[in-house]
């Protein structure tokens, strides 16, 4: 019989580096989209979401 309790599954999977890279690179394409970032700011602003990504993801 299931705990039905907790409904929501549980998954504890690691995340890879790959997948903290597409998902910063996919938010760093919305800033472009919207124009809120430029070829000349983007390498430092890259970099700033990636590490916050990183860090909200191995925050544990």
């Amino acid at each position: 019989m299931k705990n039905e309790e907790n409904k929501t599954p549980q998954f504890h999977r690691p995340v890879t580096d790959e997948a903290i890279f597409k998902g910063a690179k996919e938010i760093v394409v919305k800033f472009i989209e919207v124009g809120r970032l430029t070829p000349g700011n983007f390498a430092e602003t890259f970099d700033q979401v990636y590490k916050a990504v990183k860090r909200s993801v191995h925050s544990e």
